[in-house]
């Protein structure tokens, strides 16, 4: 990841051609791209390009929808503050029954149809503040009717800083106020990454599918890529959501919610070869250098799990021939399992297939 350098403002420190800020109008609120949207940039497949994206906390109507205000009263000073985020808080309003992400697109990969997959990797996550946000809000995470244990949201102002070796980390006290604080490493990632809807209204930003969305699969950090199968014409790309660290499961209801300038790549691969490739994907597969992990979605997570077991094995049969019942007990004898999430409504496991256990085998 890059580390913070000082506030990343709006086209500030930006050297690359391919820049999408997420001003107003190249920012969608609470709902997904769709089919038949016009797309805030049109490239090619292979282009790499910088995005801003916008964390939600500090914006919300729950929090003021005045982010000056919500991290001045944390002491952040005023120049500390994003101004798109601003933008967006004073300008752009959401619906009570939309989602709380911002979202950065939608991006039309040209030549992009229905059948193949888009393939998104994210090259670098700079955090753009010094700071973020974790929140547990009543009826939601993995603890409902018992967290928060208060009344009105938990919005957890969370600052990052060097440890003594020069690694930023977040840090949270132990007791509200105290001066003892936990530290933890920052790994940032974009909880949202995927594709439009073939649909006529746009989609929740709050529960992921076939389209990908609000995955949160804490693996696709920087180096990592995410394969969506194409909807529509174009693909429609979007990103958001971002983190700079998240656990699997995100039981709060949120992680450390913190803007990012995210530096991605879009690639292609045609009907033919993504089946070559993957097989018949039912629904998003991150991989990196060193796994795979096919997903498993359901709003019972049971059903998630099964849904991610038979994806890993329709995965290893495509991919190397291995007959199903070696592949069950293959995954059952060397394959993780993670819930990703279970705060998004459908919730997320993902399987961690080790890549060099297939080395030389074909």
């Amino acid at each position: 990841m890059g580390d913070y350098q000082g506030t990343l403002q709006p086209g500030a420190r930006v050297d690359d051609a391919r820049y999408l800020p997420a001003d107003p109008a190249a920012v969608r609120w609470g709902r997904l791209p769709k089919r038949g949207d016009a797309p805030v940039l049109a490239v090619d497949p292979g282009t790499d390009l910088t995005v801003d994206t916008v964390s939600h906390e500090g914006l919300l109507p729950d929090q003021g929808q005045d982010p000056v205000a919500f991290f001045g009263a944390h002491g952040v000073p005023r120049e500390e503050v994003l101004d798109d985020a601003v933008a967006i808080a004073a300008t752009r309003t959401r619906g009570d029954a939309d989602g709380p992400h911002l979202v950065t697109g939608p991006i039309e990969v040209r030549g992009a149809r229905p059948g193949d997959l888009l393939a998104i990797t994210l090259l670098d996550a700079t955090p753009r503040v010094p700071y973020g946000v974790i929140s547990n809000r009543h009826g939601r995470g993995a603890l409902p009717g018992e967290m928060p244990a208060t009344p009105g949201t938990v919005s957890v102002f969370t600052p990052i800083a060097p440890d003594a070796a020069g690694t930023w980390t977040g840090r949270l006290p132990l007791t509200e106020g105290g001066e003892r604080a936990v530290s933890f490493p920052l790994a940032p990632f974009l909880g949202i990454m995927g594709v439009a809807t073939d649909t006529d209204e746009a989609a929740h930003s709050v529960p992921p599918g076939r389209h990908g969305g609000n995955i949160d699969i804490r693996h696709l950090t920087a180096g990592a890529t995410l394969y969506v199968p194409v909807q529509v014409p174009g693909a429609l790309a979007y990103v958001g959501d971002p983190h700079f660290a998240q656990g699997n499961g995100e039981v709060a209801l949120t992680a450390l919610e913190a803007s990012l300038r995210a530096r991605i790549r879009l690639d292609l691969l045609d009907a033919s070869e993504a089946a070559r490739d993957f097989g018949d994907l039912a629904g998003p597969l991150a991989v990196d250098a060193t796994h795979l992990m096919p997903t498993g979605l359901d709003a019972d997570l049971d059903e998630a799990m099964r849904a991610c077991v038979r994806q890993a094995i329709a995965l290893l049969g495509a991919r190397h021939g291995m007959a199903p019942h070696l592949a069950y007990a293959y995954l059952s004898a060397a394959t993780d399992f993670e819930i990703s999430q279970v705060v998004d409504l459908v919730t997320g496991v993902h399987a961690r297939i080790r890549r060099a256990d297939f080395e030389g085998v074909g």
